[in-house]
């Protein structure tokens, strides 16, 4: 069977869909939950995606994402392989946990991404597992109605689709989505054109425009070495150099030993960098090598407090760069 298409493109919005194995569980503990979460997070980060909606159920999850970036693909490589390695290790277990790969279809925001909000949100309640979308406690939907201080979701965009009252929003959100409580689920992918674009008319020419643009580009893109992440590896490179007063040659050719591994890890945590392109901007380390660097620098920053300090300092550095 071939693989569906992806369509990837700067900005382009996403509903995500990945079921476990044979319909399998995927999660089995409030841990796993979080840890799922915690790699969307580190997503957001290392590849500057925005998170929309999700819901994490018992055997699949919904996501719904845009990259500004377009990288999906590498996006949706690291949450579901950095997921899988956690299970796998956690039980002991080897193979595949999801079923294939994910399934991604590009929508139209302006006329479906206020519904398509509401479709994930009330998932648990279709399945029977509460009776109010706010009681399940793996979706972002008290995002959208309480005020929860710091969140993983960009909730503004759908929220302003309503008001540009933050308050008045959320409570005309919730009352959005429990309008649909109790009835038939109004499932906008009947509508899904191709199996991978849900929109009007307009919205699936210009994408069709898009998708043959970007596949007679497709060599070009290849060949391009350039990280269509927040930051590069160079932009990291000169700023700790900077930070440290020192040249990034001095970095680069090992002169400072540790603040190279720090440089690593630090690459590896915010960029989208796999360890063979850092182990070659390194002079040829091997992946395995750059694995090992970054995990012995996570352990060590468990107990460290002087090296989280660092790790601060850097961060705020690297706040004032422009992206």
């Amino acid at each position: 069977m071939a693989r569906p298409l992806r369509i990837e493109y700067e900005g382009a919005l996403y509903h995500i869909t990945a079921r476990g194995n044979e319909r399998r569980n995927i999660f089995f503990s409030k841990t796993d939950y979080e840890k799922f979460l915690h790699y969307v997070a580190e997503a957001k980060k290392k590849f500057g995606i925005k998170l929309y909606a999700y819901v994490l159920m018992s055997n699949h999850f919904h996501l719904v994402v845009e990259t500004p970036a377009a990288n999906l693909s590498k996006t949706m490589q690291y949450i579901n392989g950095s997921y899988t390695t956690y299970v796998n290790i956690k039980r002991r277990r080897s193979g595949h946990l999801f079923q294939g790969r994910y399934k991604a279809i590009i929508i139209d925001r302006e006329n479906y991404l206020l519904e398509l909000s509401r479709y994930v949100h009330l998932n648990p309640v279709r399945a029977n597992m509460v009776q109010k979308p706010e009681e399940y406690l793996y979706s972002s939907y008290k995002s959208y109605i309480l005020n929860n201080g710091k969140s993983i979701v960009d909730e503004s965009q759908i929220l302003e689709m309503i008001s540009d009252k933050k308050g008045q929003a959320k409570l005309q959100y919730k009352r959005f989505v429990e309008a649909a409580v109790g009835r038939e689920p109004d499932d906008p992918h009947k509508n899904v054109y191709g199996g991978i674009i849900l929109g009007g008319t307009a919205f699936i020419k210009e994408t069709l425009k898009t998708i043959k643009a970007e596949l007679l580009q497709k060599d070009e893109i290849a060949h391009s070495r350039k990280l269509k992440t927040g930051y590069g590896i160079e932009e990291i490179v000169d700023c700790i150099a900077r930070f440290n007063k020192i040249s990034k040659e001095e970095i680069v050719k090992n002169n400072h030993r540790e603040l190279r591994k720090l440089t690593i890890y630090f690459i590896k945590k915010n960029t989208g960098a796999t360890n063979r392109q850092i182990g070659e901007y390194f002079g040829g380390i091997q992946s395995s090598a750059v694995s090992k660097i970054v995990e012995r620098i996570s352990n060590e920053l468990v107990n460290n407090r002087k090296l989280r300090k660092v790790i601060v300092n850097i961060e705020r550095e690297m706040s004032h760069v422009e992206n």
